[in-house]
């Protein structure tokens, strides 16, 4: 591994002051970032990337000849990057590939940031040997003018810029065989992009795009097209001559018509034609296995023929296909048809909203604060959010949920469910069906949208369904189905209400019932004792409240299990009787331990904890953990599953340590029995102990210890200071725990190199708990007193995309500040003493410490 000193900038050229006179970014050291074995240098991952990257080049460091790689990041100040890409050609003549690429950064509400990049220096060209170039995630506008004179371009990334056209230029790159331009704003493209004789890959979705150049069949190498998201209304002839293509994806587009020469193309093994508008299909296509043709109007009739002269022309409502990475579209007097990447579809007619509107759409995932849900209500779709919320229309809009029916269909119907005026309401909902078979029409179920039963001319069980409502504003929708719900109006001269879904299920409500008219709605379902819990608990109490408690009451087994590999990871669970066996079939390959508890009886929702004893000790500074024990609720939906790291105070290098783990009904109470023998006679549904399972730490070899954790030191540690927070040993263990695979993701972001990975995997290659320990452990180490540590892991974490883990690490942090200032009060000191230069910050506030 060949490492580069990093000193003083010296005040010789521009791209020098630059470095000089820019602030020093936070976590930017003294020390450059080593050149890893391979001869790549990222710097994207460091702040002040560029800074770092000019103060090697002022060393005139010999390694710098030997990079062929390099990253960069889109977010730098773009003075600073422009003057640090200027020194490229001088500084790397070898270079082979260059990564300018943003998108590492993220708003407020998750979305990626388009980088600062807008042009490169002309000097770029004179890098001789450039192969790869990825400007992806920028700003770019027009195409830089250096790059078509890179004349040894292999592969050209220009993704999700702002490009509205390319130059014609472009096809004076004789090498080039990959050209992405996904995600921009291409209306046309330039008959000379035929001319790129070696090009084997084009990626032009996500475009604007209506029309291509004849010259495009002239791409003689190309094997792989992808011109999905535009708004193409025809091919070319000239794709006959693309005689090398193997991939063409053409779905979301407008075509009318394809050409027949496609099918006679020898290679080509899938095309794919979704999405369009597609109404008659050569027969060479329609029977080819490799052609998706699914979501065209195949076999309907062509629309109406255009008005006579003279005939006052409407306007056509425009019609817009959004690509996943669009959050939001314009809505104009004229109305639009909207096809969200969801899949949902919204009809605004001409004269919904009297001036332009921008509207924004969110798809969630089922939560329980946004769905609410009755005790016999299914969920069938997502949550989908369109904002602005509350703007009412001038005309109500139309819009289509997609769900897939339930399996139970008898007696329940489906309807839109929405948020208005702080309360759910559920909408006038039809449900509309498409056939998937060729020259069918779409059947439209007019009345309450009531599910049938699957048969000849029925919905089947595995087609999907369209929910179809009128909504006059904006906010929260999701699909529900519900039993059937009939209402009547009661008189005082008596009613017959009759349940649509059930014809023997009939209400008389005679003559006198009600002394004025009431509205009465009526639900038929299935009998269940959830049912009779939800209808009784708040009107019902004493002995029915009572029974329904016995109802509810589960035969449990209790388990404790150890991993094979690390003994001190221990498995707590509590399962109903039937669910152990197989669950003990799926982890007795990773754990093993004594038998299961005998069985005992527990509520549904009753607490009960874990304490271990003889010795042994929870290792976890856990919020479920009080003084040591472990808090559970049981559910019997619900895994009810724990696991925990225990210690021990005795000495294992003489022999093992033979603990128990007992388990106790109740909260944890202030004292516990220490010798759960006591409990034992107490065999009743009210004794406090339930059961006691053995726990052995195994005797270790020498002061070594294991032999798998010989390399791995984890010595007692604190991450952090008293103003931040600290992490402790047992806190980085439950991080390293909750990262699983992703574990190399996170240590480069904290900035390990590629070959330090390499070797964990191959010292660790059959442990994956080893290799996470060891990379953060061996991490956590090399930032002992260094300032802003426990940020930098957190902001791995959610560079990672592990915010889950970040929000448990943040919210032991808030716990420590909050125990210190709890310690603070308790012992009467003041931060002024704390923070005495003889006297180091504690991270535990035990009155003790004074």
């Amino acid at each position: 591994m060949a490492a580069v000193e990093a000193g003083q900038v010296p005040a010789t050229s521009a791209p020098e002051d630059a470095a000089r006179d820019a602030p020093e970014a936070v976590g930017a050291g003294p020390e450059a970032p080593l050149l890893p074995a391979g001869n790549r240098l990222s710097l994207h991952l460091y702040p002040g990337g560029c800074r770092r990257l000019l103060r090697l080049c002022a060393q005139q460091a010999p390694q710098l000849l030997e990079v062929d790689f390099l990253q960069l990041s889109g977010h730098e100040d773009p003075q600073l990057l422009e003057a640090t890409l200027a020194r490229l050609p001088w500084s790397l003549p070898h270079l082979r590939s260059l990564v300018l690429k943003g998108g590492q950064r993220r708003d407020a509400l998750g979305a990626c940031l388009r980088g600062s990049l807008t042009t490169l220096p002309t000097s770029l060209s004179g890098l001789a040997h450039l192969a790869h170039l990825d400007l992806s995630f920028n700003s770019l506008e027009t195409l830089p003018a250096c790059v078509p004179q890179m004349c040894g371009l292999d592969a050209l990334l220009l993704s999700r810029n702002c490009l509205s056209e390319l130059p014609a230029a472009l096809g004076a790159l004789p090498s080039l065989t990959f050209l992405a331009v996904t995600h921009n704003r291409l209306r046309t493209l330039p008959p000379a992009l035929g001319a790129l004789s070696s090009l084997q890959r084009l990626d032009l979705s996500g475009n604007l795009l209506e029309a291509l150049p004849a010259e495009i069949g002239g791409l003689g190498s190309l094997a792989e097209l992808n011109l999905a998201s535009n708004r193409l209304q025809s091919l070319p002839g000239s794709f006959a001559g693309l005689r090398a293509l193997r991939l063409c994806i053409l779905h979301s587009n407008l075509l009318a018509s394809v050409p027949a020469s496609l099918a006679r193309l020898p290679l080509l093994t899938r095309l794919d034609l979704r999405d369009n508008q597609l109404r008659d299909v050569p027969p060479e296509l329609l029977d080819a296995p490799f052609v998706r043709l699914q979501g065209n109007p195949l076999g309907r009739p062509p629309p109406d023929p255009p008005s006579p002269p003279g005939t006052p022309m409407l306007p056509e409502m425009p019609r817009l296909l959004l690509t996943s990475d669009l959050d939001s579209f314009a809505v104009t007097p004229q109305g639009c048809s909207v096809t969200l990447a969801c899949g949902v579809r919204l009809q605004f007619p001409a004269g919904a909203t009297a001036a332009p509107v921008t509207v924004h759409y969110r798809q969630w995932l089922p939560e329980p604060r946004l769905v609410p849900l009755g005790p016999h209500d299914t969920l069938l779709s997502g949550v989908l959010e369109l904002q602005p919320h509350g703007v009412a229309f001038q005309q109500e809009v139309g819009l289509w949920l997609l769900f897939v029916p339930p399996r139970a269909r008898r007696c329940r119907e489906v309807v839109v469910r929405t948020l208005s005026d702080s309360s759910w309401s559920d909408l006038e909902t039809h449900l509309e069906e498409e056939v998937p078979q060729a020259g069918a029409a779409r059947a439209v179920w007019e009345g309450p949208a009531l599910l049938r039963p699957a048969g000849p001319d029925r919905v089947l069980p595995h087609q999907r369904l369209w929910a179809h409502c009128q909504v006059p504003h904006f906010s929260w929708f999701l699909v529900v189905a519900r039993p059937v719900s009939d209402a009547c109006l009661v008189p005082p001269e008596g009613a017959l209400l009759c349940s649509s879904g059930h014809a023997g299920v009939r209400v008389t409500f005679p003559a006198g019932a009600t002394e004025e008219p009431r509205h009465v709605r009526m639900q038929v379902t299935r009998f269940s004792w959830y049912w009779l819990w939800y209808t009784t608990k708040t009107c019902v109490g004493g002995l029915a409240r009572k029974a329904w408690e016995r109802l509810r009451l589960h035969r449990v087994n209790l388990i404790a299990l150890q991993r094979r590999r690390d003994p001190e990871q221990v498995l707590l669970q509590c399962l109903p009787r039937n669910k152990v066996d197989a669950t003990l079939r799926r982890l007795l390959e990773r754990y093993r331990g004594p038998e299961p508890s005998d069985t005992v009886e527990m509520f549904e929702g009753e607490k009960f904890f874990a304490a271990f004893e003889r010795g042994i000790d929870i290792d976890a500074d856990r919020p479920d953990c009080v003084e040591g024990r472990v808090c559970f609720v049981f559910y019997s939906h619900l895994k009810n599953l724990k696991e925990v790291y225990v210690t021990t105070a005795l000495d294992r290098r003489a022999r093992a340590v033979r603990g128990q783990v007992s388990f106790y009904r109740g909260e944890v109470p202030e004292v516990v029995p220490e010798e759960a023998e006591a409990a034992r006679q107490k065999r009743g549904t009210a004794a406090l102990w339930m059961a006691t399972l053995p726990i052995k730490l195994p005797r270790l070899r020498g002061c070594e210890g294991p032999a798998r954790g010989a390399g791995l030191s984890l010595a007692p540690l604190n991450l952090g200071d008293a103003e931040t927070g600290f992490l402790t040993q047992s806190n980085l263990l439950n991080v390293a725990r909750r990262l699983g695979p992703d574990w190399p993701a996170v240590a480069l972001h904290l900035g390990l190199p590629y070959r330090e990975l390499q070797r964990i995997r191959h010292e660790f290659r059959d442990d994956l708990d080893g290799q996470i320990r060891h990379m953060l452990f061996s991490w956590a180490e090399r930032q002992a007193g260094q300032p802003g540590a426990v940020g930098r892991l957190v902001q791995a974490l959610e560079q990672s995309d592990r915010r889950d883990v970040a929000e448990e690490v943040r919210a032991v942090l808030e716990l420590g500040r909050h125990k210190y200032q709890e310690g603070l009060r308790h012992t009467s000191l003041a931060p002024r003493n704390l923070a005495s230069p003889d006297q180091s910050p504690s991270p535990s506030p035990e009155p003790a410490q004074t």
